[in-house]
C-alpha cells in the first residue's frame, strides 16, 4: 500500500488526502454526539456538510448552529482548519513536532500543495504557517469576544469566537449562531466587520505574501512582483466591489466594503442576498469568480491569474510585452491564466446547466449565483441551498471538490506524459 502510494503524483495524493478528510468528516458529524437531541441528519446532508468544511466553502443545507452540538461544531472547526491549511502542511507540521526529517517525496507534496516553484525553504516555510495561524486566529478570536460576549454568557461567547475566528481565517463562510443567519444581526457592529474582513484580507492574500510581507518591513519597493501584484489587485478589487454594490444596493458602505471582502471566497454576509438586485448578484458573481490568491485558503481562479490574463489581453491589443511593476511578466503564464480561466468557466456553465435540468422552479441567475460559490470555495447563496435535491447537492459536492483542488489540478490527475515522441509541422489557424 505504502509503495503504491510513493508511485502516484503529488496532485494524485493531495487530491485522496482531501477525499479521504472528507469521507472521515461526514462520518464524525453524523455521529449521534455530535448532533442535537431531536434532530435528525441525513448522511447526505453531513457529506455535504463536510465538503463545505474541509474546501473551507461556507455552503449550507443544515444550519451549523442549530444541528450540531459543541463536538459537532468543533469537528466542523478542525475539519475547517485543517482544509484552509491543508494535510500536507498540517502532517509535515506534525513529523516535524516529532523531531523527525520530511524525505523528497515529502517536500514535493509540500511544494505541490503550497504552489511554490522553488522546494528551498519549505520547512521554514511550514514554520511560518503554524506561526501565522496561530497568531491571526488568536487575535482574531480576542476581538471577537468583546463583540460576542455582550451577547452570549463568557465561555459561550469565547467559543463562538474561536469558531468565527477559525472559519474566517480560513475564508470560510460557516457560522454557529444559528437560523441560517451568518452575520445579518451584527451588520452594524464596526468592530466585528472590520475585524471579519482583517482576517479575510489576510487569509486570502496567502501564506507567501504574509511571510514576505513580515520579512521585508511592509515595504513596497522591496517586495516581489507576485506579492506586488495580489496586494494591489487585491485592493483594487476591493474598492471596485465596494462601489458597484453601494450603487446597486440599498446598502451602508461599510456594509458594501464587508461584502466586498467577503465575496473574494469567505462568504459572510451582514444582509438577506435573497433580497438584492440582479446587477448587485451580478457583482457579487464576478468577485467570487476571482476569488483569492495562490496559496492562499481562498478559491476562486485566483488574483494573480486574474492580472496575467488581463495583462495578456493588453499585451495582444497593444503589440507590446507583458510587464508589471519594473518586471516583465513571464512568457508561459499567460496561456495557464486562460486554461485555468477557461477551464472554471466550463464548470461554471456545465453546473449551471445541469441545475437548471434538476431544478427547474429556481431562477437561473440564482444558479449562476449557487454555482460559482461553490466552485470558488465562497459560500454566499441566496437561500436555494438548503432546499435542493440530492442530484443537486451531489453535483455542488463535486464542484467545491474542484474549485478547493483546482480545475487545472484536477484536469492533470489523470494524465502524465514524459513529453512528445513525434514531432509535427507547424499549421497555420485563423484566431479572431
Amino acid at each position: 500500500m505504502i509503495k503504491f502510494i510513493k508511485k502516484q503524483s503529488p496532485a494524485r495524493i493531495i487530491a485522496s488526502s482531501f477525499a479521504a478528510l472528507i469521507l472521515i468528516g461526514s462520518v464524525l458529524l453524523v455521529l449521534p454526539c455530535s448532533v442535537r437531541d431531536g434532530v435528525s441528519l441525513k448522511y447526505i446532508d453531513s457529506l455535504y456538510t463536510a465538503t463545505s468544511a474541509v474546501c473551507v466553502t461556507g455552503l449550507v443545507v443544515v444550519d451549523a448552529g442549530d444541528t450540531f452540538t459543541p463536538l459537532g461544531q468543533f469537528f466542523l472547526a478542525m475539519l475547517i482548519q485543517f482544509g484552509g491549511l491543508g494535510l500536507t502542511t498540517v502532517g509535515a507540521s506534525i513529523i516535524l513536532a516529532m523531531g523527525k526529517r520530511i524525505d523528497l517525496k515529502g517536500r514535493n507534496l509540500i511544494r505541490e500543495s503550497m504552489n511554490v516553484d522553488s522546494g528551498k525553504g519549505l520547512i521554514k516555510l511550514i514554520y511560518r504557517i503554524i506561526l501565522v495561524t496561530v497568531i491571526f486566529e488568536i487575535l482574531g478570536t480576542v476581538l471577537s469576544f468583546i463583540v460576542f460576549v455582550q451577547d452570549y454568557p463568557p465561555f459561550e461567547a469565547w467559543r463562538i469566537s474561536f469558531f468565527h475566528s477559525i472559519a474566517t481565517f480560513n475564508n470560510s463562510g460557516f457560522d454557529i449562531l444559528g437560523n441560517f443567519q451568518s452575520l445579518i444581526p451584527y451588520g452594524d457592529n464596526v468592530l466585528l466587520s472590520l475585524v471579519t474582513c482583517f482576517l479575510i484580507f489576510f487569509g486570502g492574500i496567502g501564506f507567501l505574501v504574509i511571510s514576505e510581507l513580515w520579512k521585508k518591513r511592509f515595504r513596497w519597493k522591496k517586495l516581489s512582483m507576485h506579492a506586488k501584484v495580489v496586494i494591489f489587485v487585491s485592493v483594487v478589487l476591493i474598492a471596485a466591489g465596494t462601489v458597484l454594490l453601494k450603487c446597486t444596493e440599498d446598502i451602508t458602505w461599510l456594509g458594501a466594503f464587508f461584502l466586498s471582502v467577503s465575496a473574494r471566497t469567505a462568504g459572510f454576509t451582514v444582509y438577506p442576498l435573497s433580497s438584492f438586485s440582479q446587477a448587485g448578484l451580478l457583482a457579487l458573481t464576478f468577485l467570487m469568480f476571482i476569488g483569492a490568491s495562490p496559496g492562499s485558503t481562498g478559491g476562486g481562479i485566483k488574483t494573480s491569474t486574474f492580472f496575467v490574463l488581463l495583462q495578456g489581453i493588453k499585451s495582444s491589443a497593444t503589440n507590446r510585452t507583458e510587464k508589471a511593476f519594473r518586471y516583465a511578466v513571464p512568457k508561459e503564464a499567460f496561456k495557464k491564466a486562460a486554461v485555468i480561466t477557461l477551464l472554471a468557466l466550463s464548470v461554471v456553465v456545465c453546473g449551471t446547466y445541469i441545475v437548471c435540468i434538476l431544478e427547474p422552479h429556481l431562477g437561473i441567475m440564482d444558479i449562476v449565483f449557487e454555482v460559482t460559490s461553490a466552485l470558488a470555495t465562497v459560500g454566499l447563496s441566496t437561500g436555494i441551498t438548503p432546499g435542493l435535491g440530492v442530484g443537486s447537492k451531489l453535483l455542488s459536492i463535486i464542484i467545491m471538490y474542484i474549485g478547493r483542488l483546482g480545475p487545472l489540478t484536477i484536469a492533470t490527475l489523470w494524465h502524465f506524459s514524459k513529453g512528445e515522441r513525434v514531432g509535427y509541422i507547424e499549421g497555420n489557424i485563423t484566431i479572431g
